[in-house]
């Protein structure tokens, strides 16, 4: 019965030891890969938050102009054909 327990023992040691070896190398391949990612986002040129939000205000804000502008000159266009649709009262004469 003795050797029966050694050998459970033995095989339950081993069974640890495997089990802390792929932990260990899922624990390395982890963070190898996180380098590789640290490494590859590095590389890609990125804006930050903040030149986002002042480039997003920026195109708003020309949004907004370009807006104002079409209504005026849609004004403008609107005068003009109404002031060439308009009789000149000195040519009757």
């Amino acid at each position: 019965m003795q050797s029966q327990n050694r050998l459970f023992d033995d095989l339950v040691k081993m069974m640890n030891g495997a089990a802390g070896t792929f932990a260990g190398m899922g624990r390395e391949a982890e963070g190898s890969m996180r380098e590789k990612m640290r490494e590859w986002v590095g590389g890609i040129d990125m804006v930050s938050r903040e030149e986002f939000d002042a480039v997003k205000a920026m195109a708003a804000a020309a949004r907004d102009d370009n807006d104002a502008l079409r209504t005026r000159v849609e004004a403008l266009e609107a005068a003009a054909k109404k002031s060439a649709k308009a009789p000149k009262s000195g040519a009757a004469r």
